[in-house]
């Protein structure tokens, strides 16, 4: 019998078998007949031209053979039963990893809300965030990433993307210092402290400098850190400022932080946060339910947002 004929129902008798150390018990097993399984375990015999269950006294053993492979069928079948489970589109039968990058504005914000909502639906799913060192779309390419997530670059052919909100950049400062008091932020406030620049590739420089170009100010950048969330907590400090993206800003404030929120007295360009994913994975249930998910936590993001905005 040619090797490309033994199918899983084969490598399920083999299981059996070999588990059960008898061809009675493994029938019992399998909810079929002792003949029925005894003519399996001979086509099992040709094919893998070994005995796997000999007898040895009274009792059948496996052939060292058997014993070898044992780990490596029960591993096929249960890769196999996650493959059907996965098709079936139910997230709550799933075991698997997804696994996001995730800009650092982010993950503070969408981190929770998304598990919690996968925890919900799929308790067996383990998000893994990564943090966006760079946005090389090659990761999702090799399916080392499931998504991408941060603000829009255009992107190669073989990557789909699609918006999830879009965000604005605020100044956070102490809510107990003398900007924090005050009920609006001019200009003249936001040359008046030190700034910290939220930047992971170190810049000091952006839009807001060159809106302050525009009418002959300029500002002092005292410090430059790889992240938003460092920024924000460099602002709970009296007087120092950092600009940040709204979402995040709120997540904080809501949460109990000591920030206040100032909109800034220019119109600074809009960032429009999307996600990626590779067209391979388009048709795929699970990665269409979470981009489905994602999708509704960016809804819940931008509700909560507008609401702060409005009170």
């Amino acid at each position: 019998m040619a090797t490309d004929q033994m199918d899983l129902n084969l490598l399920r008798v083999f299981d059996a078998v070999v588990t059960a150390g008898s061809v009675t018990r493994a029938a019992e097993q399998l909810h079929l007949s002792v003949p029925a399984t005894s003519r399996a375990l001979g086509r099992l015999r040709r094919a893998l031209r070994d005995p796997v269950l000999v007898r040895a006294g009274r009792t059948m053993v496996p052939t060292p053979f058997a014993q070898r492979a044992a780990a490596r069928v029960r591993a096929l079948l249960e890769d196999a039963d996650q493959l059907r489970l996965e098709t079936t589109g139910d997230p709550a039968t799933w075991r698997r990893t997804f696994t996001i990058r995730v800009n650092d504005a982010l993950i503070p914000v969408l981190a929770p809300r998304l598990t919690r909502l996968v925890t919900t639906e799929a308790p067996h799913v383990q998000l893994r965030f990564v943090a966006q060192d760079s946005k090389d779309p090659d990761l999702l390419r090799t399916g080392a990433l499931d998504l991408d997530v941060g603000v829009a670059d255009p992107g190669p052919a073989d990557v789909r993307s699609a918006a999830l909100f879009t965000d604005t950049f605020v100044a956070v400062v102490a809510a107990a210092s003398r900007l924090g008091r005050e009920p609006v932020l001019t200009i003249d406030d936001l040359c008046s402290v030190p700034h910290v620049s939220a930047s992971r590739r170190g810049l000091d420089r952006g839009p807001l400098d060159d809106a302050l170009d525009q009418v002959g100010r300029i500002r002092r950048v005292a410090a430059v850190v790889p992240s938003y969330a460092v920024g924000a907590v460099m602002a709970l400090e009296d007087d120092v400022l950092c600009l940040v993206p709204r979402c995040l800003a709120t997540h904080l404030v809501d949460r109990g932080v000591p920030l206040r929120i100032h909109d800034v007295p220019f119109d600074l360009p809009p960032a429009v946060v999307e996600q990626r994913w590779h067209r391979r994975v388009d048709t795929d249930p699970a990665s269409r339910w979470l981009r489905h998910a994602l999708t509704r936590v960016g809804t819940s993001m931008t509700m909560a947002r507008d609401t702060v905005c409005s009170s």
